[in-house]
């Protein structure tokens, strides 16, 4: 077995400029027969923002990958060479790369939470690094460790060392992986979607944090990502992947101005949903919020005696009109979700008054048990954010979408209707009427939450909670799932309650907004009142958070 410490085999190409911190060449990957990436070529600089954008599936991912030499065992190194700052990196032995992983190149993944261990301190993640690749002691390793939180803006970084990932906000926890990831210098950082998870505001201080890092480093960074706002934001060159293939490459100017492609040219109109603002009618409530608290008791000691409340829902007040939209935004916290859960029943409200507008019968689902709330929850339905886990992976597709007929007696209770009624819905959202034998693993993100969507019209409801149903999704696929909620609520006067922390869809999808700070309403109204008149500066906070191309494209 080959030592840690021998030496690493580079590269002495006379025609390389050392200001190249990565070159891939050529670059082919294959499963079997199949190929993964095809054929491509690019370098950074030092000081580089290099953004690689694509849909989910086109090899972004598996790019990375390569560069550090991660990739599964079935997929091989067809043709193709990785240059980091001189090191041809298929070359070296494991134990070599060992030693590059995390002093010559580091990675930021997407979601902080599942890349952090739970039951290990944060400073010690961090200080593991330092031990592995600086040979630091405890005390020195602790002082770095600090130094470390203090430069990516965690406060309090000498008492933050000692907390557990649960105990950190979003925000917080992706600043903990920036600092693991900048702990021995690296000549690149490779950022995969690292700001997908995060709220506009917490977003645009990452965004910060990374930009003023690579000013004062000198750093080189490989952005992943499909949000086009970041990468106006960001880049200073831009490569387009599709289906394994870099179809087009440039300076981030020319790129946003001058993109020659038709697939990038449908990315970029897809970035920004159509801003033209929905007609707002004067119609009556479908449902009714009044004063709507939700508190959570604070359960300390041996006892567990309630200590206090965290209160989630602190006296909202809201109306959704029938056929039409109402956004909610806000940062994760502020008490968007809990708000749709309680319209739903699935938390215990503390006080105030949900009322729904049944055939003209004014009903208070607060004074509802779960045997009288049943027949209405065909009434309102909800379409989860997460497409992945918000399926049954052992059930068909047409098993998923029938459970919801058969339990709340939805139409006439013979499998022939049933079938018709599932292929009716499969072929409304666009999906074939052949994937109702398939099971959700066989379809991609954007088709199971079309998948989602028909499960919620099985039922026939008049109002769906959509809770950040767009998120998760490509600006491609999240502008098919837009257009198709937006046909479906002019077809069957829907209503929905529209849960988002993306502020360039609003204009496309609402027709009211209403900003939730720390579980209170600051500011509602229409979307052009809201959007370009914000009265609360909690409002303006949000909309200054955005990137600039969004930005520009609201205020247009």
């Amino acid at each position: 077995m080959s030592s840690v410490n021998e030496p690493i085999q580079t590269v002495t190409n006379q025609n390389q400029l050392p200001a190249k911190v990565l070159d891939v060449k050529g670059l082919s990957l294959h499963v079997g027969d199949k190929c993964l990436i095809d054929n491509i070529s690019f370098d950074i600089n030092q000081a580089e923002i290099f953004a690689l954008v694509g849909e989910s599936g086109s090899g972004k991912s598996l790019t990375s990958l390569a560069v550090m030499r991660l990739l599964p065992e079935a997929i091989q190194v067809s043709s193709g060479d990785v240059v980091l700052d001189r090191i041809d990196v298929f070359s070296q032995t494991e134990s070599q790369m060992q030693t590059i992983r995390g002093k010559r190149v580091a990675m930021i993944f997407q979601e902080p939470m599942t890349s952090l261990n739970p039951v290990m301190k944060v400073g010690d993640q961090v200080a593991e690094v330092l031990r592995r690749h600086l040979g630091l002691k405890s005390k020195a390793a602790r002082l770095s460790v600090v130094e470390l939180f203090e430069e990516v803006g965690i406060p309090d970084a000498d008492a933050r060392y000692d907390w557990y990932p649960h105990q950190l906000s979003g925000g917080q926890k992706q600043r903990v992986m920036i600092a693991m990831a900048l702990a021995c210098e690296p000549d690149l950082l490779i950022a995969d979607e690292p700001t997908t998870a995060l709220d506009v505001t917490i977003q645009a201080q990452v965004l910060d944090l990374l930009k003023s890092i690579r000013d004062a480093r000198g750093l080189s960074i490989l952005f992943i990502t499909h949000d086009m706002g970041v990468v106006y934001e960001m880049a200073d060159r831009v490569a387009v992947m599709k289906q394994g293939k870099i179809i087009e490459m440039a300076d981030k100017n020319q790129f946003f101005s001058a993109a020659s492609q038709p697939y990038t040219q449908q990315l970029l109109s897809d970035a920004i949903p159509a801003q033209e603002l929905k007609s707002v009618e004067d119609k009556a409530p479908l449902l009714t919020l009044n004063e709507l608290k939700v508190h959570f008791p604070v359960k300390k000691g041996i006892f567990q005696r309630t200590v206090g409340h965290v209160k989630a829902v602190d006296g909202v007040s809201l109306s959704i009109a029938k056929g039409q939209t109402l956004a909610l935004v806000g940062e994760s916290g502020s008490g968007k979700s809990t708000i749709g859960q309680a319209i739903l029943k699935l938390v215990n409200q503390t006080d105030g008054a949900v009322t729904f507008i049944d055939n003209e019968n004014v009903i208070n689902l607060s004074d509802l048990s779960e045997r009288q709330m049943k027949p209405l929850r065909k009434k309102i339905q909800v379409i989860f954010q997460d497409p992945f886990s918000a399926l049954n992976p052992r059930m068909t597709i047409s098993e998923i979408i029938r459970e919801g007929m058969v339990s709340l007696k939805v139409g006439e209770p013979t499998k022939v209707w049933q079938d018709q009624r599932i292929d009716e819905l499969l072929s409304q959202v666009g999906l074939d009427i052949e994937a109702k034998y398939r099971y959700p693993h066989e379809f991609s993100g954007g088709q199971r939450q079309r998948i989602g969507i028909a499960r919620a019209l099985a039922v026939e409801p008049e109002l769906i909670i959509c809770d950040e149903p767009t998120s998760a999704l490509d600006v491609s696929v999240r502008a098919q799932v837009l257009k198709l909620l937006d046909e479906l609520q002019q077809k069957y006067q829907l209503s929905y309650l529209f849960i988002t922390h993306d502020l360039s869809i609003i204009p496309s999808i609402a027709h009211q907004v209403a900003v939730m700070q720390k579980g209170k309403i600051v500011e509602q109204g229409t979307v052009a009142e809201v959007m370009h008149n914000p009265q609360h500066d909690y409002t303006k906070q949000l909309l200054a958070s955005a990137p600039e191309l969004i930005r520009k494209a609201i205020s247009a």
